[in-house]
């Protein structure tokens, strides 16, 4: 019972963030993707090349004597379970058949001896930031129709992913790569996607993310400005809806949209079906506040982070939303946005 108890948050002031020591903060990155995709031969390649970064390996394997934990004992010479095993590259690795929290917790204590953390989960674990795709296979898992009230899991990684790796590129051809491609764009249109033989990758593109923090303020928002509304090539397929809405809101306006839409559940289709909303990210003007305000949700969860970019005096200032998820529906959602906001504001 007590490993599923939440550690205590520890606050952490702005000056030790860039400032080497105890009290910086470290990168965590979460690798997921379908079975079969190259997780493990991108964690081999992590764990045995010498690439002059020094990385804490969580492995979290759905089964007992994970293909990495043996091919990782043959190659330091010895056997790799539970305790934390020093690699001849510098990193750090560890295998954990719980959640993975306790394992960070238990590093923290090793703090210095490394500058990076990666988080491996199955591919039938929740799925988290970093998201392999198998180029020969991964058409045909991500549009696999499921039963009712079944989901696509391949299709709600590429959904919640900041990054996607296209691997084995070298087993197709140009014009089915291309599909690959337009499959995970048509899912997630804010992802960043790399393309990889052999899961090899040039690691300063999936170490340090900034993904749920307040400096991808900057890189946000210009990821914001090129993503476009996608249309689904499947009925209950996941698609990628974006709408901007100028001017001021206030932070109460916006809780309870967000709230009706992921809590609620009670935004609708044209239809009459319930907008399931996977993953929500945006930058928004909050009323009182003189910098962008950072949006983001994972399914029910939701954080809203100032940024440290500033509005200028002579900028109009707008709120851009990005949803991705089913049903999705643009319109609505942005008059139920809009709605939400006049009504209460005038109200106040």
């Amino acid at each position: 019972m007590e490993d599923e108890e939440c550690p205590d948050l520890v606050p952490i002031g702005g000056a030790g963030e860039t400032e080497p020591g105890p009290s910086r903060r470290i990168p965590v990155t979460i690798i997921t993707g379908y079975l079969g995709a190259g997780k493990t031969t991108l964690l081999n390649y992590i764990l045995t090349e010498q690439h002059n970064k020094r990385i804490a390996v969580i492995l979290n394997e759905f089964g007992e004597g994970s293909a990495l934990e043996k091919s990782l004992a043959i190659s330091q010479g010895g056997e790799l379970y539970e305790e934390w095993l020093e690699l001849r590259n510098g990193c750090l690795c560890c295998s954990v058949k719980d959640n993975g929290v306790k394992a960070i917790e238990n590093l923290m204590q090793r703090r210095g001896k490394f500058d990076y953390i990666l988080l491996e989960t199955t591919g039938l674990a929740d799925p988290g930031i970093l998201c392999v795709v198998d180029a020969k296979h991964g058409l045909q898992h991500l549009t696999e129709e499921k039963p009712e009230g079944l989901v696509n899991e391949a299709s709600r990684q590429v959904a919640l992913a900041d990054l996607i790796i296209i691997n084995k590129t070298d087993l197709v051809s140009g014009e089915e790569l291309n599909k690959v491609r337009t499959s995970v764009r048509s899912i997630n249109g804010l992802v960043k996607i790399l393309e990889t033989q052999r899961s090899r990758v040039d690691l300063s593109n999936v170490l340090d993310l900034h993904a749920f923090d307040s400096l991808s303020g900057i890189s946000l928002q210009k990821k914001l400005e090129h993503v476009k509304t996608t249309h689904a090539h499947l009925d209950k397929a996941i698609t990628t809806v974006t709408f901007e809405v100028p001017g001021n809101i206030k932070e109460e306006n916006l809780n309870l949209f967000i709230q009706n839409l992921l809590w609620e559940k009670n935004v609708k289709d044209k239809t009459g079906r319930t907008m399931d909303v996977i993953r929500l990210k945006g930058l928004v003007s909050v009323q009182g506040k003189s910098h962008q305000v950072i949006v983001q949700g994972v399914h029910e969860l939701y954080d809203l982070e100032e940024t440290k970019v500033a509005w200028k005096e002579d900028e109009k200032r707008t709120n851009r939303l990005v949803l991705i998820g089913r049903n999705l529906d643009k319109e609505t959602i942005k008059e139920v946005f809009i709605a939400t906001v006049r009504e209460k504001q005038g109200n106040s």
